[in-house]
């Protein structure tokens, strides 16, 4: 398993690479400075609108396997358990379900006996 794991590592970074290599030399609409050095269109490998083409191809191409190297990689890793998946996993009939004690009620206790204690060291009486 750690093997697909690390292969589909591999296949995510080498993806997630060419697509910002792909979006970065792709040209915008507005951008026809490159035709100022030498009409840079007609000299592309692929055509005038070949490279185009090619380019927003691969990008879409690229990105498709980005996604599914994702997908495939939270698959393996939960274990093919997609129903626990999620921000909301840990809810049960709308209640947080935790596997162990809140530990910010003991802090809560705490502070608020160190408050009731300061109060009676002052012997002033702060307002509740």
């Amino acid at each position: 398993m750690e093997i697909i794991k690390t292969l589909l590592w591999i296949v995510q970074i080498i993806s997630a690479l060419s697509v910002i290599v792909l979006v970065l030399l792709q040209q915008g609409k507005g951008a026809d400075a490159g035709a100022t050095f030498g009409s840079g269109g007609s000299s592309s490998l692929f055509g005038a609108s070949g490279s185009a083409n090619f380019l927003s191809r691969s990008t879409a191409v690229g990105a498709v396997i980005f996604f599914v190297t994702t997908l495939a990689l939270v698959l393996v890793s939960s274990n093919g358990r997609v129903g626990d998946l999620g921000v909301m996993s840990g809810m049960v009939n709308n209640k947080v379900v935790a596997s162990q004690p809140v530990a910010s009620a003991t802090v809560a206790k705490s502070i608020s006996s160190q408050v009731q204690s300061d109060k009676k060291a002052s012997g002033n009486q702060i307002p509740e």
